[in-house]
């Protein structure tokens, strides 16, 4: 399991499988889980992940 430390506050992350570029906002211990969030158009979405399935992008990075 991780310790919530791949990932700080700010960081842009993809899921491995591919979609939206998105901001780290927090990690949930309880659940081993980062918190983050994207735009969808102009909707404001956020969503938790595992460790596992989150890699480092940047944010000039095309969507999948």
């Amino acid at each position: 399991m991780a310790e919530g430390n791949e990932f700080a506050t700010g960081d842009f992350v993809k899921l491995k499988s591919g979609g939206p570029v998105m901001t780290v906002k927090g990690y949930r211990k309880i659940s081993d889980a980062f918190i983050c969030q994207w735009f969808a158009g102009k909707k404001l979405e956020q969503g938790e992940f595992f460790p596992d399935s989150l890699e480092a992008t940047t944010v000039d990075e095309k969507v999948n």
